[in-house]
């Protein structure tokens, strides 16, 4: 009998606050490995927030963060190793070229020069932007430099894949692009990635989705059980259903 690989990610009992402004309140949830879940909220929900814990960027105040069964605050190097990232603000120096900001990642994750230049040639051959390698970073469209940062941030072969608001500021075809770029990620490399987003339309059939609304986890769910669960026509209409009932339970909770 074959061991169960324990979850990709997993979070249990999540809270965090800035001050007297709470930004997440007792979330849990695990998601399974080589798998691709959209984690839906709008603006101010908390999802930057739990980016940042799961990230190490913020230390955990309350709860448990788990990658691939390691524990991030009592084995952050083991956990880490394990992650990718993108975040929503752009990360790559405009000045240096795009192989350039490639061998700098490489190299602080400790992968060999020679390795390295494989490694990124190998990664801009993927996302068709081979030609492109010797350009500085600030030449490319918003489309190409996200394109960079997913190659980036596979560069050390992580298995799990976080990506904050991917798409903002990009245009639909741009958009299009990133998104069936990562999908096609999880089916061949089995990547597992959480995927932040307040945009309905970039949940698909097959997504996994999670509700997260001023800090609260409102739904967790394959994305055709949340519309039932919600008794809705459709993901927009069991979200708004969702997002309405939890400012409620915030007003009555408040009052």
């Amino acid at each position: 009998m074959r061991p169960v690989e324990p979850a990709a990610l997993s979070v249990e009992g999540l809270s965090h606050a800035y001050g007297e402004r709470s930004a997440l309140k007792d979330v849990t949830f695990a998601i399974a490995p080589a798998s691709f879940t959209v984690l839906l909220g709008l603006n101010g929900a908390g999802k930057s927030t739990l980016f940042s814990l799961v990230t190490r960027l913020f230390g955990t105040q309350h709860g448990t963060i788990r990658i691939f069964g390691h524990d991030v605050a009592r084995f952050p190097g083991a956990a880490l190793r394990l992650l990718g990232i993108v975040f929503q603000p752009r990360t790559l120096d405009l000045d240096l070229s795009v192989k350039q900001n490639l061998l700098y990642h490489a190299a602080l994750h400790g992968i060999a020069p020679g390795d390295a230049r494989r490694r990124a040639e190998q990664a801009l051959a993927r996302i068709a932007l081979s030609e492109r390698a010797g350009d500085k970073v600030r030449d490319l469209s918003g489309g190409q430099m996200r394109r960079i940062e997913i190659a980036r941030a596979l560069l050390h072969r992580p298995r799990l894949l976080l990506l904050d608001e991917p798409t903002v500021g990009l245009d639909i075809t741009a958009r299009a692009e990133i998104l069936a770029h990562v999908r096609q990620l999880v089916a061949e490399e089995r990547v597992c990635v959480l995927w932040a987003t307040h945009l309905i339309d970039e949940v698909a059939p097959s997504d996994d989705v999670i509700v997260l609304h001023q800090g609260r986890l409102l739904a967790h769910d394959a994305a055709p059980s949340v519309v039932a669960d919600a008794k809705a026509p459709d993901l927009r209409s069991a979200f708004t259903a969702l997002i309405a009932g939890g400012s409620q339970s915030e007003a009555s909770e408040a009052a």
